[in-house]
């Protein structure tokens, strides 16, 4: 979604043209639409792209077959234009990750759609997986994309994704995983992202709303597949190309807040004997705070999922970068948590083994300033779990 142009993902029960159609009010007699071809080869998901669209706009829309035959319409099926880049205003955007689709989960995803998001990101283990099988991929991404308390929030919520291990293929995994094509082809078939990767292998993507730009890191392809660009004998976890291309967005980007956001987690405090995280690659989570030292990138935030456990990290980086840097972990949205992952950290600031949880993080602008910036961690309940104010 952005000011002018909107996609429609959907799921089609057989091949054929499929027609959206979207009007700002019922009384609007201009109607614009778009058309898309669902083929058993990517197994009826299509997506439409509208274009010429106002922004800070919402749409009523509805599709249809070629012949007319109305598939979805009603008062649920609607989107909001991304406003000016530059408006006044605010934004919440809402992360959340390991999801599973049960009466817990169901829960969560209501107490979500109760908070009325801009956004949603889903940080990968959404849904679990644990197979490369492309007849499997597709089972669960479609069940999961047919679960009636996030299906109903994301009619009319842009959402955005990456993946983490268990949606990947395996638990704990990196990018040596045999059969990975066929997860990404299923990834790609039941998202909508602006972009996946370099078009040939990722998924990484960036989106912007607001003052906030979110980066999407794919931790998972190419993890130990090549060598670091940054220290020789040493294995990378983002590989070169998504280096470059993470490097590119930070220095064009203008947004106040920098979210950087991945599946895993960006240090290495966790559960005894696990090493799936950016801990693991400490040469590279270096690079990257020299890095954004050297050009003096403000307003960087981390934010990652996986480990059963909400917590944040206040990393100790002001010699490298001119201030510090936040780390905000959000897991789980199911009911599953790992107390073994109260792990100590000489940054820890707050540890939360707390089920059905999700983050926000609500920033607001005035005349091109960032007024608020703030993360808040919430339950199914309603109960806020723990806040921080991310301005300094």
């Amino acid at each position: 979604m952005t000011e002018g142009t909107a996609r429609i993902w959907a799921h089609v029960s057989t091949e054929g043209d499929y027609v959206v159609t979207a009007q700002a009010n019922r009384y609007e007699h201009r109607a614009i639409t778009a058309t898309a071809y669902a083929t058993a080869q990517h197994h009826c998901c299509v997506t439409f792209l509208l274009e010429e669209l106002q922004p800070g706009q919402r749409y009523r829309y509805m599709i249809q077959t070629a012949t007319g035959e109305v598939m979805c319409t009603g008062r649920d099926y609607t989107f909001a234009t991304a406003p000016d880049t530059d408006a006044d205003g605010s934004v919440r955007l809402m992360f959340g990750s390991c999801a599973h689709e049960d009466e817990g989960t169901g829960k969560t995803w209501r107490r979500v759609q109760q908070e009325q998001p801009d956004v949603v990101v889903l940080l990968g283990d959404t849904p679990y997986i644990d197979n490369t099988s492309l007849a499997h991929q597709r089972r669960r991404y479609a069940a999961f994309a047919d679960f009636a308390p996030m299906a109903r929030l994301l009619r009319t919520t842009p959402w955005y994704g990456t993946w983490d291990d268990h949606d990947f293929g395996s638990n704990d995994i990196d990018g040596r995983l045999k059969g990975q094509e066929n997860s990404r082809r299923a990834f790609v078939e039941f998202h909508s992202n602006p972009t996946y990767g370099d078009e040939e292998r990722g998924i990484y993507t960036s989106f912007r709303r607001g003052p906030v730009e979110v980066f999407l890191l794919d931790t998972r392809t190419f993890a130990a597949t090549e060598p670091s660009p940054f220290l020789r004998h040493h294995a990378s976890l983002l590989g070169a190309k998504q280096w470059q291309w993470l490097h590119a967005g930070l220095k064009a980007s203008t947004a106040p807040i920098k979210v950087l956001a991945c599946g895993m987690i960006w240090n290495g405090a966790t559960r005894p004997g696990k090493q799936d995280h950016w801990g693991s690659y400490p040469h590279e989570r270096s690079a990257l705070f020299d890095w954004i030292g050297k050009h003096q990138v403000q307003g960087v935030v981390l934010v990652g999922g996986d480990i059963h456990r909400s917590r944040v990290v206040r990393h100790a980086a002001k010699a490298r970068t001119g201030y510090d840097i936040l780390e905000l972990i959000t897991s789980p949205m199911h009911h599953s948590i790992i107390q073994a992952a109260n792990a100590p950290h000489p940054g820890l600031i707050k540890d939360m083994g707390a089920p059905h949880s999700f983050m926000l993080l609500e920033a607001a602008q005035a005349e091109q300033q960032v007024t608020t910036a703030r993360a808040r961690f919430v339950n199914a309940e309603g109960q806020e779990l723990f806040a921080i104010d991310l301005l300094p």
